[in-house]
């Protein structure tokens, strides 16, 4: 398989986001077409619609679900986040996000949240802000060259949005960091993708 990153043309990274919700499809989850429809469509529009934009406890879960069931299932992680107080979260994310468009500040201010790491909070900035900050995915960041062995944290986090934008910026044609790790993660065919090339 080549490598689309190693791509400078630009109808390669079209084809490979246009086939982005057919690989949402193939993974064989009955949830995920709905839950990635939900994130994608349906929960930004939410948060922008809010005076300050936030996410709420209920939004919080189900996001979690969504990145969840796209990667890996952490129960536990899931528990945590069901478990925080519901004001705390309009709180927490409201301060967050209102942190935007600064590079780090908005995934801090989220991961102060019970269960939610740079990932999680990743999920959020980028449904709040995709022309700034992309979802931090592991299969995504293994195909960014030199970026070392994942690591969930705020400074692999920096590194991988910096080279998502860097890589936006020079396709061009309205092309957005969130963009781009579609592409990328529908490139390599999901976790379904990375599930075959293990046999």
């Amino acid at each position: 398989m080549a490598k689309l990153w190693d791509s400078k043309t630009l109808a390669d990274w079209q084809r490979a986001l246009e086939s982005y919700d057919d690989v949402i499809a193939r993974q064989g989850i009955a949830r995920l077409p709905d839950l990635d429809r939900w994130y994608r469509v349906e929960l930004p529009a939410t948060i922008a619609a809010r005076q300050k934009p936030h996410v709420t406890l209920a939004d919080l879960v189900k996001l979690t679900e969504w990145k969840m069931t796209r990667g890996v299932w952490r129960a536990r992680n899931l528990a945590l986040v069901r478990g925080n107080d519901p004001a705390l979260v309009v709180q927490t994310s409201t301060t967050a996000l209102a942190k935007m468009p600064h590079p780090t500040a908005p995934i801090a201010g989220l991961a102060e949240l019970a269960g939610v790491g740079p990932a999680t909070a990743s999920a959020v900035a980028a449904a709040t802000m995709p022309s700034i900050y992309p979802f931090f995915d592991e299969l995504v960041a293994a195909q960014i060259p030199g970026s070392g062995k994942l690591e969930y944290t705020l400074s692999h986090y920096t590194r991988y949005a910096a080279a998502l934008r860097e890589r936006a910026d020079r396709l061009g044609h309205g092309w957005t960091p969130d963009m781009v790790e579609r592409a990328l993660w529908a490139h390599v065919g999901g976790k379904a993708g990375k599930a075959a090339r293990a046999v």
